[in-house]
């Protein structure tokens, strides 16, 4: 049986189990357990699974509320978050910005710092950037719009993040997983981080301590991707340990 095969169908048994040892398939597939734990690294990799000592485990994706509902939720963290933010970025910065209820908590703390070029597809932050007296420049990015999120996504957007180059991509997401990185529960919004993360110089990702360990659907990018995660209270001892290996500043 050729790897891609076998793998495909070690996917299809944690599926249906919802979790299954390094031995049990190793056994299945008359292979050794370092091919079976390496074929688990790589699933993990891509994002389809979750891998523990000893195996697998199926994902359990986050499903994220309304933009309304979210806004209400851990309002306190999120102020904490737009705090720490605030003190990394610096007057004359261009940054991205990209929609989420964090990211707009965010905003109204930058909208305090000098000079800013921000560039966004949420019309709420360019909304609150757009009334600042810093003399901040906002872009706002064109292209399909979402009413709930009130955002822009699709090709159009993505075009145009290409056209910059920033400082700090400044990023919110569903879930952080160890081994997964970041995801989040929308495929278009995924795409946009994506995007602007490939054109920013440093990735910071906002993330209350609730989000660390969860999984979501579509992968932003893996933890080795990103440079800062700012969050509102210290993780636990082996998710520190998993940013250390990652050489990702915890904020």
């Amino acid at each position: 049986m050729k790897p891609k095969q076998r793998r495909s169908q070690i996917l299809e048994a944690v599926g249906q189990q919802g979790e299954v040892s390094v031995e049990v398939l190793a056994q299945r597939f008359d292979v050794s357990v370092e091919t079976i734990r390496r074929d688990l690294g790589q699933l993990a990799e891509s994002g389809v699974l979750q891998k523990v000592h000893g195996g697998a485990r199926r994902l359990r994706l986050h499903a994220e509320g309304s933009f309304d509902e979210r806004m209400a939720e851990n309002a306190e963290a999120k102020q904490i978050i737009a705090k720490k933010l605030a003190a990394i970025v610096e007057p004359g910065d261009t940054i991205f910005i990209d929609t989420g209820s964090t990211t707009l908590i965010c905003a109204q703390a930058l909208a305090a710092i000098d000079r800013l070029t921000v560039i966004t597809n949420s019309v709420r932050v360019a909304q609150v950037l757009g009334k600042s007296e810093k003399n901040i420049t906002v872009y706002l990015l064109g292209g399909t719009f979402s009413h709930d999120n009130a955002e822009t996504v699709g090709p159009l957007v993505i075009d145009q993040i290409a056209r910059f180059q920033v400082d700090h991509a400044v990023l919110t997401v569903a879930a952080i997983n160890a081994d997964v990185g970041a995801m989040d529960s929308d495929f278009d919004e995924a795409q946009v981080a994506r995007a602007m993360i490939d054109h920013a110089n440093h990735t910071i990702v906002l993330a209350n301590v609730e989000k660390l360990g969860r999984n979501a659907a579509y992968r932003v990018c893996r933890l080795d991707e990103i440079n800062s995660i700012v969050c509102d209270q210290s993780p636990g001892a082996e998710f520190t340990a998993a940013l250390d290996w990652a050489k990702v500043e915890l904020r």
